[in-house]
């Protein structure tokens, strides 16, 4: 299977903003192109200090609130808050996470073992489960040397 262009990408990334009436600025094309080029998760602070090099007038707070409102409407996700600043993930995919507690660092992976974990029965009765997500803490092989 083909990886979509980027103008496929950005072309997706319009008509979801457009369904959800959010107006196509410029900034918020950049803010979601430089999520794109990050294999990270980066913070708000990162992304920001990437796009006021492109837009030197760009407040941390319009970087923030845009990307909240992108995880709003499903362009992305915010990662797992570990004491530290909020981390923004593109990938929408269901997967896992593995984070090293020393560097911070959180790496994807895929397990189907870990999306079929059950529920157990007496949460349904509390709570609706809509997404999965195994998180592993620990030290990665950089750290770990």
């Amino acid at each position: 299977m083909q990886q979509p262009t980027e103008k496929e990408i950005i072309d997706e990334f319009i008509q979801i903003c457009q369904g959800h009436l959010l107006k196509i600025t410029p900034q918020r094309v950049a803010i979601y192109k430089e999520l794109l080029i990050s294999d990270k998760h980066p913070t708000a602070d990162a992304i920001y200090q990437a796009v006021k090099k492109e837009y030197p007038n760009i407040s941390f707070d319009t970087v923030n609130r845009t990307l909240l409102k992108f995880a709003e409407i499903g362009l992305l996700e915010v990662v797992e808050i570990f004491g530290g600043a909020k981390r923004f993930d593109t990938d929408v995919r269901n997967h896992h996470h593995l984070h090293c507690m020393r560097c911070g660092k959180i790496q994807d992976f895929m397990h189907g073992g870990y999306d079929n974990l059950a529920v157990p029965e007496d949460i349904h009765n509390y709570f609706q489960v809509k997404r999965k997500r195994v998180v592993l803490k620990g030290i990665c092989k950089a750290c770990s040397k």
